[in-house]
């Protein structure tokens, strides 16, 4: 048997991303996933888990893919969105566990391809820009890039027809989104320029919806579609008849394509994970889509004691005792991902209870209040977003206490903390 020095065995049930950044089973038939030492009763081994980990449930994300394979039209093709390590929850694993349930992966930077190329085959949508120097990276390894402009076009091609290939593209429009890409007024005189690179072939056209998860007025959506549709109709005119389209993200997908199959592929990032874009869309769609959040960010107490009224607790002296209090330090930070700004307002879980955090959030550790909740020792679990036992702390409790979004609280947890398959 393979060993992983701390982190467990190689088996078939829980993997683990090591503090190294390597990924192991840690889960067989002879053998147990625990805190601390001890052996089990049923192998005589047992395995140790990391203090803090985010864990991921393998079932819940393969249960969010078929949710969306179920409301597009059949044939439209699903990229996966794992940008910015899949919006915090491991790319790779991710990879793992989708790659054979979806069409595309969706990603921004030449960093995260060199990372992610290794774990799959799948196409890979790069819609980040990718600067001059790491062109030529980027076409070695293999990837559809994304076209912002005219000079961009001309740099891939020149790059391409060095390394004595053709490079697949998609061309970026900028419908109404003041962001990246063409502009539609200039979709005719772009493609005239294009269509002198040889070492270019264009894959697609896309763009990007600017808040369409804005259920109340779809006036901007519907200009965005206008002139996106417009901008299509041009390339179909010029010989692409064939082309890829796409300008849906999970909003998108909920509020505008659904199941009429308009563009031919869709890219679907927050929703993946178990969160909505938006609370219209969560209030308008709950009943007939069913998301599951994907994460567990646990941790265990490092120790527990008692102080007595009066007592200044963390830096700044921001909060003081109001009676004796019982306290618990819980070994995580914002070096970790949790928002300095979830101090004095947030709170945790420990054995099913919700326990307020007190004081600021240090870069390693904070300090949360058990006076009421019993039986609380060291390495005891700890959830910071998840569930335990009856209660749940969603990235949406989370994001309203510290005014941001869903989107922020997952992306920010640290890439260093081990990653558990379960």
């Amino acid at each position: 048997m393979k060993k992983h020095k701390k982190n467990g065995t190689i088996g078939t049930g829980i993997v683990i991303k090591s503090r190294s950044g390597g990924m192991v089973d840690a889960l067989d038939s002879k053998s147990s996933l625990v805190r601390g030492g001890g052996s089990s009763p049923l192998s005589g081994t047992m395995k140790s888990l990391p203090l803090s980990y985010i864990e991921i449930s393998k079932s819940k994300l393969l249960h969010n893919i078929k949710q969306f394979r179920r409301i597009v039209k059949k044939g439209t093709k699903i990229a996966a969105v794992i940008k910015a390590n899949a919006y915090g929850h491991g790319d790779k694993e991710v990879i793992k566990i989708v790659n054979p349930h979806i069409d595309y992966f969706q990603i921004n930077s030449i960093e995260e391809l060199e990372k992610i190329k290794p774990y799959t085959k799948k196409e890979i949508l790069l819609l980040g820009y990718i600067g001059e120097n790491d062109i030529e990276q980027a076409i070695k390894l293999g990837c559809i890039l994304s076209v912002f402009d005219l000079h961009h076009a001309l740099l891939i091609n020149k790059i391409a027809k060095k390394l004595k290939t053709k490079q697949m593209v998609l061309i970026a429009i900028d419908s109404h989104l003041g962001r990246e890409g063409i502009l539609p007024l200039h979709t005719a005189l772009f493609l005239k320029e294009i269509k002198k690179m040889k070492n270019i072939s264009i894959d697609g056209v896309y763009a990007h919806f600017a808040n369409i998860e804005d259920t109340s007025d779809f006036s901007h959506a519907e200009k965005q579609i206008r002139d996106y549709e417009y901008v299509v109709k041009i390339f179909k005119e010029n010989g692409y008849s064939k082309i890829k389209t796409h300008i849906s993200a999970t909003s998108g997908v909920l509020a505008y394509e659904k199941g009429r199959g308009i563009n031919t592929i869709v890219r679907v990032g927050i929703g993946l994970y178990g969160m909505w874009p938006s609370t219209e869309l969560a209030n308008a769609w709950q009943k007939k889509l069913v998301l599951l959040p994907v994460v567990r960010w646990i941790t265990h107490i490092a120790q527990v004691k008692i102080v007595p009224k009066g007592e200044s607790i963390g830096y700044g002296l921001s909060y003081i005792t109001k009676k004796e209090t019982k306290l618990a330090i819980i070994p995580q930070g914002y070096s970790n991902g949790l928002s300095r700004s979830y101090a004095h307002k947030g709170e945790i879980l420990i054995k099913g209870k919700r326990a307020p955090i007190l004081g600021r959030i240090a870069m390693n550790m904070f300090v949360v209040d058990v006076t009421d909740i019993k039986g609380v020792k060291p390495e005891n679990e700890v959830i910071l977003l998840g569930s335990q036992k009856k209660e749940k702390i969603t990235a949406e409790d989370i994001a309203n206490k510290i005014a941001t979004i869903n989107y922020e609280v997952t992306t920010q947890i640290s890439p260093l903390l081990p990653k558990i398959i379960k």
